[in-house]
């Protein structure tokens, strides 16, 4: 069985975010870039489920929609320890497009397959990905998963919902989008792995035609914080006062 681990190329988190163009345009200049967070994740559960020998996992595969410059990012899932890698070279416009130019490669996998995806993606957040992907395949698919367990051919999802969570028993191919849990701290790559990545194939594949759903018509930052007022802790009516007329929450 192949686990197959969508990967999504983001800003660092701790990147200064700018924009060009009149704000139309994100200003990639000086960016670092990483692999999604909840991807991360996501690949590191499918790098312990491989391991264990009580089930059928013999292969993983990275897949990612983007340019040359996801490569760098591309090469640390490998290092990490995905056995191959696939990019298809596209801008990613939005979540329909990527989904549809992932579901046109997957749709020709022969072998039994499980797709992780994270939740969501740590730059836009638009949570939709996972389920048009699957969507797309006509597969089965099982969000807010914040556990995957295998015995054999066996699998045994658990997920989150209101009040506790639930067991679900899942047979490939379907698509799972995982979330906080699935793995607890992603991994980092060895020097070993950082060497054995270089050699390792990384496919790179024509997008198709399709058109985007959305279009960014421009990005506005968040407010700056205003300053910090401190109170005297007896003077409670000017606390009051404050909240009433200014912070408007009472």
């Amino acid at each position: 069985m192949k686990i197959i681990v969508c990967l999504g190329n983001v800003p660092d988190t701790t990147t200064k975010i700018k924009f060009t163009d009149d704000n139309k345009k994100f200003d990639s200049d000086g960016v670092q870039w990483v692999i999604n967070p909840w991807d991360e994740l996501a690949l590191t559960r499918a790098m312990e489920l491989k391991e264990d020998s009580n089930n059928s996992v013999n292969e993983i595969t990275v897949i990612t929609v983007g340019t040359l410059g996801t490569e760098p990012t591309i090469r640390k899932a490998l290092a990490i320890g995905a056995d191959n890698a696939v990019r298809i070279d596209a801008e990613p416009i939005d979540s329909y497009f990527v989904a549809f130019q992932l579901a046109e490669y997957l749709k020709n996998e022969e072998e039994d397959y499980i797709v992780f995806a994270g939740i969501e993606s740590s730059d836009y957040n638009g949570s939709a990905v996972g389920s048009m992907l699957a969507e797309f395949l006509n597969l089965s698919s099982i969000s807010a998963v914040s556990s995957l367990e295998m015995q054999g051919d066996q699998i045994k999802i658990f997920r989150e919902i209101d009040g506790g969570h639930e067991v679900v028993s899942m047979s490939a191919p379907f698509v799972t989008v995982v979330q906080k849990g699935i793995a607890i701290d992603p991994r980092i790559p060895a020097m070993r792995g950082i060497m054995m990545a270089r050699k390792k194939p990384l496919n790179v594949v024509a997008a198709v035609e399709c058109a985007p759903l959305t279009e960014m018509l421009s990005f506005e930052l968040p407010q700056p914080k205003p300053p910090c007022k401190m109170i005297d802790a007896d003077n409670a009516k000017e606390l009051i006062d404050l909240l009433q007329n200014e912070a408007k929450i009472l």
